[in-house]
């Protein structure tokens, strides 16, 4: 054997430090979103029910519903019948659904998340644009919203909403679900309307000015054409992003200046041309 004696490395002079150091600060960093993301998830899970009444309870005892109002609205619009025949026993479940056509309903604590962060803006007598309307769910939510109280000595305040849905079959389909959900003296006396047109440039014709924007698909950047029917004030609650998505918060002030908040991360299908919807569904 030869005499020659390897000297064994010690484990310290493989370690690389920096490495070590960058993964901790990116962990310690990443720890709150992490925890944040996985406490959502669970509550979401929570939130499951087995009337529309018990989902929507679940929703705010786990702190995704915090106002009255929205409990209230929630409670008047009963998700099953905005789902496709044949799936209703779907409906009270926290999670999205799809509807044909390559749409989907979202979850309902994604239409509650939404909905906290736009009532500010939902008032009575106020117009709303909805974008993407698909089953026609929170074109319903956004009605019970803006429709009402006033004071006993004065008539209700009477607001608008318009859902925007580019494929025929689910604008149609929408109107059937207002319906059948009690609304049709609202859809009678134009309250609601749903219009089947391409949502990334709305008709001018409906008059604009929109306190409120929602939209419920994901915009590759926000568009030009909904900023500038947005009113002043007003307020844009819009998916942005391809890949790597997020949820912007874009208020225009009463002076025309407009400021944009990144709030979470998300996953929508996208706002698209209604062939490239078809296509990919």
């Amino acid at each position: 054997m030869s005499g020659i004696k390897y000297a064994r490395p010690s484990l310290w002079e493989n370690l690389d430090f920096e490495g070590i150091l960058r993964a901790s600060i990116i962990h310690q960093l990443l720890q709150p979103r992490i925890r944040k993301l996985s406490t959502d998830f669970n509550m979401a899970w929570r939130s499951h029910g087995t009337t529309n009444n018990e989902l929507v309870q679940n929703l705010f005892t786990n702190g995704l519903l915090k106002s009255n109002r929205l409990v209230e609205a929630m409670k008047k619009v009963d998700r099953a019948h905005y789902l496709p025949a044949g799936t209703e026993k779907y409906a009270y479940e926290d999670r999205p659904q799809p509807i044909g056509f390559g749409a989907t309903i979202s979850a309902p604590h994604m239409h509650a998340n939404a909905l906290e962060n736009l009532l500010p803006f939902l008032k009575p007598g106020a117009r709303v644009l909805d974008v993407g309307s698909g089953s026609g769910y929170m074109v319903a939510c956004f009605h019970h919203l803006v429709r009402g109280p006033a004071p006993d000595s004065s008539p209700p305040a009477i607001g608008f909403v318009l859902g925007i849905e580019h494929i025929p079959e689910l604008a149609r389909q929408s109107i059937d679900n207002l319906r059948k959900d009690g609304l049709a003296p609202s859809i009678e006396n134009s309250e609601i309307s749903v219009s089947s047109e391409d949502g990334r440039n709305p008709d001018p014709s409906h008059g604009g000015a929109w306190d409120v924007i929602h939209v419920g698909a994901a915009a590759p950047t926000v568009p030009d054409s909904l900023l500038i029917q947005l009113n002043s004030p007003g307020r844009m609650f819009i998916p942005v992003g391809e890949d790597d998505q997020a949820i912007y918060q874009i208020d225009k002030h009463f002076d025309g200046s407009i400021t944009q908040q990144q709030l979470y991360g998300v996953r929508y299908v996208p706002l698209t041309s209604q062939e490239a919807q078809l296509k990919s569904a």
